[in-house]
């Protein structure tokens, strides 16, 4: 397994994701944005700008497809391939093309499902060594978040993959049903930072810094990419006074855990636990992160996946400070429920042949029923 080059990763552009239900607000908390001035040198990808009012910040073109913000900011807009965009977005960035930006902001439609942009951005080839993920950011209508997450499995999934969810139009909703909302949220996305679109002075600073690597400090930090504690803390029983529908509860199938494996794990296991969840569920894999304890190294690799596509472990080079060594892997899933995940595990652990390995994917198979 390869040494993560550490400061290669530091080197590359931060990378967000702003997602969110049609009318949720994305435009609107983009325009704030903007406006910030610790964004002034930020890029911002979004789909047509003939559909996306960025009011008055639009200034000048730079390129045919790219248009300079007030305040020193790049927008451009998707035409085909997102990997195409953004890697001419960044060749132009190099060439002098346009003004120089030290941050990359992706804004997706209102009925997208964030996961392929996600794949891109931490897999191809080419742009997992020029950007990272920094933080997938959810806007929330709290007007009709609830009734969303009822009819819609599209904003169920985007804010299950969330790190930051921005709760929008709170003034306009009833508070009682803003407390339903942000309940039904923790429990489906329980180490997801929800922040309150109104607090203009500290939304910058709280939306993004979510992955594993603290541009601040130049060092890594699982404790805040993982949050692992917040998996403890959550409960699966939702408060008897909770808001119900008619229509299907979409969220109710979303399951959110923490695995924990204090013992080292061989690489052939672990390897082949991803390999069954992938194969048989991985639609249904949401969102996996973790750092795991083996017995090839003696240092933490990482891993993390979004439904089918995991990237290639990587070590860090060192284990946190005060940490235990131990294997924790945080799961978002549909519908896998974290005995099932567990079980598999112990059966890999414990097998002696490939027959008896190939008794983990019963029990997977077996839970679908």
């Amino acid at each position: 397994m390869p040494q993560l080059p550490l400061e290669t990763a530091l080197n590359r552009l931060p990378t967000a994701i702003i997602t969110g239900f049609l009318g949720s607000g994305k435009t609107t908390l983009l325009n704030k944005l903007l406006r910030h001035p610790d964004l002034k040198n930020t890029a911002v990808v979004i789909n047509e700008f003939g559909t996306v009012s960025l009011d008055h910040l639009l200034v000048q073109t730079a390129t045919e497809d790219v248009v300079v913000i007030d305040g020193g900011c790049v927008c451009c807009t998707i035409r085909g391939d997102l990997i195409e965009t953004l890697q001419g977005l960044i060749q132009k960035r190099t060439h002098g093309e346009v003004p120089h930006f030290n941050r990359l902001v992706i804004e997706t439609t209102g009925l997208a499902d964030p996961a392929p942009i996600i794949h891109t951005v931490m897999n191809d080839a080419v742009l997992k060594n020029l950007v990272y993920l920094d933080s997938v950011i959810t806007t929330i209508d709290c007007i009709y978040g609830l009734q969303q997450l009822a009819d819609h499995y599209e904003t169920t999934k985007q804010a299950a993959v969330a790190d930051r969810l921005v709760f929008t139009k709170q003034e306009l909703a009833n508070p009682e049903q803003v407390a339903q909302l942000k309940q039904r949220l923790q429990r489906i996305n329980p180490a997801a930072l929800q922040v309150d679109s109104t607090e203009d002075e500290l939304i910058v600073h709280r939306l993004f810094h979510a992955s594993l690597y603290d541009p601040q400090t130049k060092t890594t930090d699982v404790q805040t990419w993982l949050q692992a504690e917040s998996y403890h803390q959550a409960t699966a029983i939702e408060s008897p006074h909770a808001h119900h529908h008619d229509s299907i509860r979409h969220d109710k199938y979303i399951q959110s855990y923490c695995i924990e494996y204090y013992e080292p794990l061989s690489w052939v296991v672990l390897n082949r636990w991803f390999q069954q969840l992938t194969a048989l569920r991985g639609k249904d894999l949401l969102r996996v992160k973790g750092i795991v304890y083996t017995k090839e190294t003696d240092l933490p690799v990482i891993v993390q996946g979004v439904q089918h596509i995991f990237q290639p472990p990587s070590t860090l080079p060192q284990w946190p400070p005060h940490a235990i060594k131990a294997t924790k892997i945080v799961f978002i899933t549909r519908n896998i429920q974290k005995p099932v995940v567990e079980k598999m595990l112990a059966v890999l652990v414990n097998s002696k042949s490939y027959v008896e390995a190939c008794q983990a994917a019963l029990i997977l198979l077996g839970c679908e029923s």
